[in-house]
């Protein structure tokens, strides 16, 4: 038996919800079960007033790619925070640049995360998005520090890159222009093609289908 739509609805809700009460803690700083208590109804008020939709992502959480995508975020994190801090002591200005960058992707979902991620690493924050072209627009304290424009570029590409493969299906991977997660990833190459490494079974398949056809033959 189904849910009806509204209490669809209001299930979808109580991650939000639960969320919206551990930011309303933190943002108090004391651990009560006042705050806690008011945080909820608060909450509880808000998705009620304003429903957000639901989120229809298609894809499936993937714990190895996901933990990856953390720990390269905690490094650039790390690494982009020591770059910034060495730029404060020199005495030429930073060679700042707004560049523009197309997602592989048309998810709102994934455009979304990719453009998030990027913008809380030091050094880089988004400007703009637009979601008819999935292009992101970035403003980069120094590109000089990145490598140049294309350097930059390519980061965002590989940020979205480990985002879909922690949270997207295989077959979205493939509309992006990426290999399904069967593939062995040190067998692809960029674009999606596939390199020396290639286990996709194509070969061994057509054999099969040649001996079988050989013995209907007979």
């Amino acid at each position: 038996m189904s849910l009806h739509p509204r209490r669809r609805a209001a299930a979808v809700q109580w991650p939000t919800i639960l969320w919206l009460t551990v930011l309303w803690v933190l943002l108090w700083g004391d651990l009560t079960i006042a705050n806690v208590v008011a945080g909820a109804l608060l909450a509880l008020a808000m998705t009620t007033a304003l429903p957000l939709p639901p989120v229809a992502s298609g894809g499936h959480v993937h714990p190895l790619n996901l933990i990856r995508l953390i720990a390269v975020f905690l490094k650039d994190i790390v690494v982009a925070s020591v770059q910034v801090g060495v730029q404060a002591f020199r005495r030429r200005p930073p060679r700042s640049a707004v560049i523009g960058v197309r997602l592989r992707s048309s998810s709102d979902l994934y455009l979304t995360l990719t453009a998030e991620l990027c913008s809380l690493v030091p050094g880089s924050i988004v400007v703009e998005a637009h979601r008819l072209t999935s292009t992101l627009y970035l403003h980069v304290l120094d590109v000089e520090t990145t490598g140049g424009v294309e350097a930059a570029k390519q980061s965002v590409l590989d940020q979205e890159e480990r985002v879909l493969r922690a949270l997207a299906s295989d077959a979205q991977l493939v509309a992006a222009g990426l290999a399904p997660r069967r593939i062995p990833e040190w067998g692809v190459g960029r674009g999606g093609g596939r390199g020396r490494g290639d286990r996709s079974g194509r070969g061994s398949g057509a054999a099969r289908a040649a001996q079988t056809s050989r013995e209907v033959a007979r």
